[in-house]
């Protein structure tokens, strides 16, 4: 199957958040579960309506499979560049997460930290934050279609149970033409037993996941 990321990967279940103060600068450190970028963008507008008096709003974001560069992003919200986001991104990649997304919100109390000092307080708190997260697996997964005669459609069904298949589109016509989601590490094994059981009768095709 001709899939761009084949490998399973960590996501955190819940938010999490925590808090410390620098040099009187207040630091509040969220770390919360998104699916794509848009979500990350619709959660990240949430947490500068719960803090709209806060002077940064920064963030980063892994929205999506480790492994994708276009799952990627991070903003230093008027803080010196290079001080805020690519150390907050910094964290979330080292730390093997998908769909993640950290915002730092900064209450700042009229102390300079330094760009030093603000690579610190923005990447630790997301550090900190993340040995706060408990994660799930996310099973890398992809696509197939099959066609095949109607009188193999029992043993299609019990292969399709036997390696965690799932139906996601079924059409009839002179044949069954049928979309399944799978994961990755059984297709090899699911397209094998499917010749197998028809002696090459049923067609499996490759899809993009």
């Amino acid at each position: 199957m001709e899939i761009a990321h084949t490998s399973d990967y960590l996501r955190p279940i819940e938010q999490v958040s925590t808090e410390e103060t620098i040099k009187r600068s207040r630091f509040i450190s969220y770390l919360i579960p998104v699916t794509n970028r848009q979500m990350a963008q619709q959660q990240l507008a949430e947490i500068k309506q719960v803090h709209p008096q806060a002077r940064h709003h920064c963030w980063a974001f892994v929205a999506g499979h480790p492994n994708d560069s276009q799952c990627l992003g991070f903003s230093d919200d008027g803080e010196p560049s290079g001080t805020a986001g690519k150390p907050m991104l910094a964290q979330l990649q080292g730390s093997g997460l998908g769909q993640i997304l950290a915002v730092v919100v900064r209450y700042s109390g009229g102390i300079k930290l330094g760009t030093g000092g603000l690579v610190k307080a923005y990447g630790g708190g997301v550090q900190q934050a993340l040995k706060q997260v408990d994660a799930e697996t996310v099973v890398a997964s992809g696509q197939c279609w099959l066609e095949f005669d109607y009188a193999f459609t029992t043993q299609v069904e019990m292969l399709l149970s036997r390696f965690q298949a799932s139906k996601l589109d079924t059409q009839f016509s002179d044949s069954a033409q049928m979309q399944v989601s799978l994961p990755l590490s059984e297709y090899e094994s699911f397209r094998q037993q499917l010749i197998n059981v028809s002696s090459g009768q049923i067609s499996v095709s490759k899809l993009l996941s």
